[in-house]
């Protein structure tokens, strides 16, 4: 009875870490699994990885031979170790995350990936998690010779806490452009091109986000730091991760079917991309108090309306009857462009009563600040109004596609933008007020001089943008039903 009581537990034990092990492999994105094994067995993952180390290991003997010549050695150490890492994590697995996506299309892969039942989302889903990872395998390899860096003095460990943390975050980010950008090649010379254009954007992002991250480090470093700081580098993280977040979820509902719910991911990062950006702002003011943060946060959340609404508004019409029944008539979340169009209408209008509330708390209101806080969404509701139905309008198809209505509305922005200084250059000025009313630059901008005429040209602004919003609702509403 004892031999069999202890042999027992013996072999129940591995019954149990097998099944374990099924269960987790089961849970487990086959994506992962596949792109992992197939990039840690080619040579660039080898070749970068050893040059990595080599750098790192370079960078140590001289660290370590002139430890004693100054009392920053630390801190440059570390940003030397940080740089020879970034330049994997930033631009050589971004770009490899980029031809991994853009090889699917090329060899028509994406059909057989797409036969697996795993959908879009599960794909580019164990993509991204699978160049994570590498990049994390890079870190650990880096991660002693970061340590290292600390003991020489010179530096602290939040310092190399939040260098991290925003190089991780910022690895996510280009991984998440690179992906996204990749599914936008529909043919090969759009490859090419996207192919010099991937190379460029990554080169600049990967130096422009070391250059930033080594500043913020140092500052760090060198000063105690405050609320403000950490305001800010919580505001920078917040971004970069939802921008990756929405991105990824953008290139999901691109590969989507229209019958599918591919509006929902997008359209829920952009509430919460926008809103959150709001709330942040919103601490400012309450840390610093200065009403100028809200008169940047009235152009900002304009701004970020105008660029990713853009995208939100100019969905398809409807192709929203199948669901119907499982998201309801109104859903906002679901397909179409009406839906899309509220719903940027709705940011904006809790966007525009938070900050007017704000402004409200003031002790010495700015009747400017009020300005720019009413005058921006106006030229937003107008010109998004106005592209939507100029582009609905015109009878030829290609003109109703989301891509023409982007196309409208740019050449909207620049007509309204450049024509009427140009205008006022030659018959009286070239920011003058009447000419330049609807003008969504210059028109702003005299609406902050002057108080009361500026909040006359917010008022006459609002009551064009009214018009134009109304039967932009009516074209697409009709739109809408014709095609449900």
């Amino acid at each position: 009875m004892t031999t069999q009581a202890l042999q027992a537990p013996m072999t129940r034990t591995p019954d149990a870490l097998d099944a374990l092990g099924e269960g987790v492999a089961d849970r487990i994105n086959p994506i992962v699994v596949k792109e992992l094994r197939q990039h840690l067995r080619t040579r660039t993952f080898w070749v970068f990885f050893s040059l990595m180390l080599l750098a790192c290991l370079g960078i140590s003997l001289v660290a370590f031979v002139t430890a004693d010549e100054s009392e920053k050695v630390g801190l440059v150490t570390f940003f030397a170790f940080y740089t020879a890492l970034s330049g994997v994590q930033h631009f050589v697995i971004p770009y490899t995350a980029y031809r991994s996506m853009a090889r699917e299309q090329e060899d028509e892969t994406w059909v057989l990936l797409s036969l697996t039942g795993l959908g879009p989302r599960r794909i580019l889903a164990g993509k991204l998690t699978s160049f994570v990872l590498q990049g994390l395998l890079y870190a650990s390899a880096a991660a002693p010779f970061l340590l290292f860096s600390y003991y020489l003095n010179g530096i602290d460990l939040p310092t190399i806490a939040v260098a991290i943390t925003m190089g991780g975050a910022f690895q996510v980010f280009l991984v998440s452009v690179a992906v996204s950008i990749a599914t936008l090649a529909e043919s090969r010379l759009v490859r090419s091109l996207l192919h010099f254009v991937v190379l460029g954007a990554l080169a600049i992002g990967a130096i422009t986000g070391t250059s930033l991250t080594i500043a913020a480090s140092e500052e760090l470093h060198r000063t105690v730091p405050n609320a403000e700081f950490w305001l800010g580098a919580g505001s920078v993280l917040f971004a970069m991760v939802t921008t990756a977040l929405l991105l990824f979820e953008s290139a999901a509902s691109r590969l989507s079917m229209p019958t599918e719910a591919y509006a929902r991911g997008p359209r829920t990062l952009f509430v919460v991309q926008a809103l959150g950006g709001l709330a942040a702002f919103v601490v400012g003011w309450l840390i610093d108090g200065d009403d100028d943060i809200l008169a940047g946060a009235a152009v900002a959340l304009s701004c970020y309306l105008a660029f990713v609404g853009l995208f939100i508004a100019s969905d398809r019409d409807s192709m929203a009857r199948n669901h119907w029944a499982t998201s309801g008539r109104w859903a906002l979340l679901a397909p179409g462009a009406l839906r899309g169009f509220v719903l940027v209408l709705l940011v904006m209008l809790v966007g525009t009563a938070v900050l007017v509330g704000c402004y409200g708390q003031e002790t010495e209101p700015s009747p400017e600040v009020l300005n720019l806080i009413l005058g921006a969404p106006a030229y937003l509701v107008l010109y998004l109004s106005a592209s939507l139905v100029l582009a609905r309008l015109i009878p030829h198809p290609p003109w109703q596609t989301p891509a023409m209505v982007r196309l409208v509305a740019l050449g909207l922005f620049t007509i309204g933008a450049g024509v009427p200084p140009l205008v006022g250059a030659v018959v009286s000025e070239g920011d003058d007020r009447t000419l330049n009313m609807l003008n969504p630059v210059v028109g702003l901008v005299n609406a902050t001089r002057d108080g009361g005429e500026g909040l006359v040209q917010v008022v006459v602004v609002w009551g064009v943008a009214a018009v134009v919003l109304v039967v932009a609702l009516a074209v697409v509403l009709k739109r809408d039903v014709r095609w449900a």
